[in-house]
């Protein structure tokens, strides 16, 4: 072993004893922190060494003031200064620097845990985890560039002696996750929201800070054996000499110890481990990134330099900014490499004529240098379909004899040479005038990074058209033999005239493949040049609204091409003159608009049958590329969805339709688009480069669970749910999974038909008849998933909130929840998220942000679904307060409010109250909720003497619900049957009373007793008259009193209840005593009206009371909070 691996051993030993020492002393004083002590009986309260005390440490409680400090805990009385101390303690922890400061500090705080060992360490960790707070994304985003990086490193420089002190508390027993536990997932936690609130990296210190001095303790890691290889090794024995050390080495870690000895949990450490190897491979990545770009950079200053011979002074600032900030993260990266003991990322090493090799190589060999990863992965054809109709063309020869396809043996290897020589130096000639122009198109947007230098290629494509149009538009000569003489079927002139007119007849209906090819055929026996003109002609005329031929006229053309090239390059020729009239007529848009559509899409087709040269649809698009405006943008799209695919996975055209593709999306960040052409150049984009995915896993289900999502989204509809419920019905409930499947089905609304919702909600209220558990399972998911809506604000589950919201109101319309539930659900929706839950103008929220419009829509879906019920009594007064608290939460929000959420919002108020004159301003609704406000305090001021009424309020409510309710399932239940007879199981309150007969006879004669008590008395219905029975109210004007409450639970006693009969003779009101068994169903339910009638207004009280003392202490801050906007508080 040489002196270099010695020297490397004796670093490491000499780390792994430092690490014992440090355990060593930290398990001995959580060990003393752990035992109870007395405190000394002779104790000093002078308030002048208490002063100096806290002077003190606020200085620092480092090793130079930690004896003394020590003293004074120990000797002084200290009861009445916790709160200073703890204040000064925290200040003082953000001088100590050194490990030997934080071990001092450690002390000091133990020290003074040991004497106030209940109050003190509550008050000092909640100081430190105010210290250790990320910063505001916003109010960093509002700073300037150097106000911000000078902020963030006094940030760093403030947070990691905290940070380091906080780590030593939780070894030693102070900062605790539980009773028996350390406070190591305290500290996890707190690094962790540094770390993933930190875009910029900013925070990378404090976690190499922290990993330098608690890697060991916190996530078990220990430094690896390595050995030095030795100089005198051989090449290829270093794999089997390691081993065969491997081999004989105990599998034993230096430094590894006992479960019972470690200071951190084992979970805690595997976690911890995770959440820093996650970290540095986030870090890895923005590192590659970072040095891409620089690497960019670099290569464009290369060739800036070798074309003007010299950077200018603002590309070169970028480039040293750039250059800085790469160092910094590399250094960042490269620490946490060491410290985590993880390799370091690979970073390419580019050179300057990787990309311009890329760009000007277009023979072979540079096609077979460029990797892979010059093209996207995925084939140019989007399915197997495609690929055949593109590719697989029939060859006339097998159709069509040699003599009519013009084919003659001794000339074919001559002829075919020649023009493929001719075609091969034209096309590299094209190309490379192309790539010049591309190259100075590039360098001048690089260099200028505006919008001038396309001008100036605008004028020089438009001044060089001419001299290009006989390069770009090939030509291709004749075939070289005669018109092959008639055959006996076309003796005569007339007959292939009429054969040809007749088959130009039949292209138009020629829409499939097998009648295309048939053509190609039928034209090859009819081949001469003024039948190829002909049929030119007619394909160049097709009709601007038939684009559904042009796929199938560019097949017949690629199949007739191999042998009468003169039939593409004529109508290639025929669609370019037409695209150059277009660009000159670009100024014209409707007009002209389908005829562009029937000309890109053409030029598209036949680009993927290859008859369009590719050196032609690439000028096409940067001509396009040149103006991007207007017009142009419409046509790029169209080039991008028609043959964008096929070009950038074309191995000929890959590489500079990818720069192209690149130049144009750099021209689209630059410029100015209306939404509408940011959409078609957004769609058509990806849809010729699709981002890259892993293919979909389609989930595993059961025949049971797709027969259920079979039976709910697939055949419920309104004529079909009573099969539906029978059919739900009998499926084995006992079972674990269907059991899951039905819930999971039935609390995800947004997977059905909007429209089908309620259908939803309707199959709920039937199956609760059956299985009451299920019902009350469905309600409390949907109200776990809208309070979860609420917690998270995740903007792609918006459209699943509001199908929640939407079926909440169906289960109040079908009586599965109360109104009670639907108005705490309105409140947590304006109010949940905010201080006190008083929304204010300009007040921000991290899940309610002002201009975050989406609560609006959530409680106008809900207005909307249950709205109407809440007309009569007290829950048209519950929602009129409510409607007003809504106006001032709109008003918080950023005005204006955008139109679709304004219109939403008018039509939803319109709806419930059609005469409500909304709210101009704040201080007219904080005027309005405080008037609320008084009203409610002063009812509930007076609650005892109303508490008669409120119980008839009560009776009204439960009338008006059971009211509501029929309206609302009228519309639905009145075309379907009855639902299946079955044998249920009733609850006892069901089958206490009369019975069926008894309840209509009941109902009868009730209705004819109260209908014939006053001529002027109101009409009572059957519906009416059964709800008297159901809910035993009375309606609004046949009466208001009822029995005392203390003579109902008198009779009650008694196995009797009485109740009231009022009626009316002339203008004399008449009672009667009805004497009704306590078991019967009406006593019952009278009864628990009242009770929860009570209960309500005790908790409505209470909270009132609650809500007034609140307000009188923070009045201050409320006036502070409205900027001004005075609102007053009933005293």
């Amino acid at each position: 072993m040489d002196h270099k691996n010695a020297t490397a051993i004796a670093i490491t030993s000499s780390k792994e004893e430092e690490e014992v020492a440090r355990r060593l002393k930290r398990a001995s004083l959580k060990k003393l922190n752990a035992e109870s002590h007395d405190p000394p009986k002779s104790l000093d309260s002078s308030l002048k060494r208490h002063t100096a005390l806290i002077k003190r440490m606020r200085q620092s409680i480092g090793s130079d003031n930690r004896d003394q400090i020590l003293k004074d805990i120990d000797s002084l009385s200290l009861e009445k200064y916790i709160e200073e101390i703890a204040s000064a303690a925290a200040e003082g922890v953000g001088r100590c620097k050194t490990e030997k400061d934080v071990w001092s500090a450690t002390e000091v705080i133990s020290a003074l845990h040991r004497r106030f060992p209940k109050t003190f360490m509550a008050a000092v960790t909640a100081l430190f985890q105010s210290t250790l707070v990320a910063p505001s994304r916003a109010a960093l985003a509002a700073l300037a560039p150097e106000q911000r990086d000078k902020d963030e490193s006094a940030r760093i420089s403030r947070q990691r002696p905290v940070l380091r002190v906080c780590s030593e508390l939780a070894l030693v027993g102070l900062i605790r996750d539980a009773p028996n536990r350390s406070g190591g997932e305290w500290i996890m936690k707190t690094l962790k929201e540094l770390l993933s609130n930190d875009p910029t990296l900013t925070s990378l210190p404090l976690l190499t800070t922290f990993l330098k001095y608690f890697s060991r303790p916190y996530m078990g890691l220990t430094p690896p054996t390595t050995k030095q290889i030795s100089s005198s090794s051989e090449p290829g024995t270093l794999s089997s000499a390691a081993e065969n050390e491997a081999s004989t080495q105990a599998p034993t870690q230096p430094g590894s110890l006992d479960e019972s000895q470690e200071l951190v949990e084992k979970d805690i450490r595997d976690r911890f481990k995770r959440m820093c190897d996650g970290y540095f491979d986030s870090v890895s990545k923005k590192l590659l990134v970072e040095h891409n770009r620089l690497q960019e950079q670099d290569k464009r200053n290369h060739e800036a330099y070798i074309r003007s011979g010299e950077i200018f002074e603002d590309r070169q600032q970028a480039y040293e900014k750039m250059t800085k900030s790469y160092e910094k993260l590399h250094t960042g990266c490269q620490t946490l490499s060491e410290l985590l003991y993880l390799p370091m990322p690979s970073l390419p090493t580019a050179t300057h004529k990787s990309e311009s090799v890329l760009l000007l190589s277009t023979g072979p060999s540079g096609q077979q240098d460029s990797d892979e990863s010059a093209f996207p992965s995925g084939g140019k054809w989007e399915d197997e379909e495609e690929r055949r109709f593109y590719e697989d063309l029939q060859d006339l020869r097998d159709w069509a004899p040699k003599s009519v396809l013009g084919l003659e043996p001794g000339d074919k290897g001559d002829d075919s040479k020649t023009n493929q020589q001719t075609s091969e130096k034209e096309k590299q000639e094209a190309e490379q005038a192309e790539i010049q122009q591309l190259e100075k198109e590039i360098e001048g947007l690089s260099l200028n990074g505006v919008e001038k230098p396309v001008n100036g290629h605008i004028e020089a494509a438009s001044d060089d058209d001419e001299e290009e149009n006989s390069l770009l538009t090939p030509t291709a000569s004749p075939p070289g033999t005669p018109t092959p003489p008639g055959t006996p079927t076309l003796a005569t002139a007339a007959g292939p005239s009429q054969l040809l007119t007749a088959l130009l007849t039949r292209l138009p209906d020629a829409t499939n493949r097998t009648l295309i090819d048939q053509a190609a055929v039928d034209f090859a026996f009819l081949n001469s040049k003024a039948a190829r003109k002909r049929l030119v002609k007619f394909l160049g005329q097709t009709p601007r609204n038939r684009i559904d031929l042009l796929p199938h006229y560019g097949r017949l053309v690629a199949t007739l091409n191999k042998y009468m090239p003169d039939v593409g390059s004529d109508l290639v020729a025929i669609l370019d003159e037409e695209f150059r009239y277009l660009q000159k007529k670009k100024n014209v848009v409707k007009e002209f608009a389908e005829t562009r559509l029937k000309n890109i899409t053409f030029i598209s087709v036949l680009t993927k049958f290859r008859v369009v040269p590719p050196h032609l649809i690439l000028h096409m698009f940067k001509v396009c590329l040149d103006s991007f405006s207007g017009t142009n943008v419409e046509n790029i799209a169209l080039l991008l969805e028609g043959c964008g695919r096929f070009l950038l996975r074309s191995e000929d055209t890959g590489a500079r339709f990818k720069t192209m593709i690149e130049l144009m999306r750099r021209k689209q960040s630059m410029q100015h688009f209306d939404q509408r052409q940011l959409l078609l150049l957004e769609n058509a984009y990806y849809q010729c480069n699709p981002p890259e995915r892993s293919p979909r896993v389609e989930k595993h289900r059961s025949p049971m669970v797709l027969f259920i999502r079979h039976l709910v989204y697939d055949v419920l509809v309104k004529k079909t749910i009573d099969k539906v419920l029978r059919l739900i019905r009998k499926l084995d409930w006992n079972d674990e999974e269907t059991a899951r499947t039905l819930h999971n089905v039935f609390t995800k609304p947004w997977k059905v038909k909007y429209s089908n919702i309620n259908l939803l909600a309707m199959l709920t209220y039937d199956l609760q008849r059956y299985h009451p558990a299920f019902a009350v399972s469905v309600v409390d998911q949907v109200l776990e998933d809208i309070r979860r809506g609420l917690e998270q604000n995740v903007y792609k589950t918006n459209q699943r909130r509001i199908s929640t919201m939407k079926y909440l109101g169906e289960l109040y319309i079908y009586r599965l929840i109360g109104s009670g539930m639907v108005f705490d659900t309105l409140w947590s929706l304006i109010t949940f998220g905010h201080p006190d839950g008083r929304p204010l103008p300009g007040q921000f929220s991290t899940i309610d942000a002002p201009d975050d419009y989406f609560r609006i829509r959530l409680v106008c879906t809900l207005i909307d679904t249950v709205g109407m019920c809440f007309d009569r009594g007290t829950q048209k007064k519950k929602l009129d307060n409510f409607l007003t608290f809504f106006q001032l939460y709109t008003l918080c929000k950023e005005q204006p409010l955008p139109m679709d959420v304004e219109f939403m919002l008018s039509d939803t108020l319109e709806a419930v109250r059609p005469q409500l004159v909304r709210f101009k301003t704040f201080d007219e609704a904080a005027f309005a909720v405080d008037d609320l406000v008084t009203s409610i305090i002063s009812q509930t001021t007076d609650g005892d003497d109303s508490g008669d009424d409120s119980g008839d309020e009560h009776d009204r409510r439960d009338e008006e619900e059971e009211d509501d309710g029929v309206d609302g399932q009228e519309d639905i239940t009145q075309e379907r049957p009855a639902s299946p007879d079955a044998v249920v199981v009733r609850s006892t309150h069901e089958n206490l009373g009369p019975n069926e007969e008894a309840d209509a006879d009941f109902a009868k004669e009730l209705a004819k007793m109260v209908s014939d008590s006053s001529s002027d008395s109101r009409k009572v219905d059957k519906r009416t008259a059964l709800a008297l029975w159901d809910t035993s109210a009375l309606p609004g004007g046949l009466g208001k009193k009822r029995t005392e409450e203390s003579e109902s639970l008198s009779s009650e006693q008694e196995g009797v209840m009485k109740f009231t009969l009022i009626s009316k003779k002339g203008n004399k009101t008449q009672t009667r005593q009805l004497p009704i068994p306590a078991t019967s169903a009406l006593a019952v339910h009278t009864r628990t009206a009242q009770l929860q009638d009570k209960a309500e207004q005790q908790h409505l009280k209470q909270f009132v009371l609650d809500y007034e003392q609140r307000e009188e202490i923070e009045e201050i801050k409320a006036l502070e909070r409205t900027k001004g906007i005075r609102i007053r508080f009933a005293t």
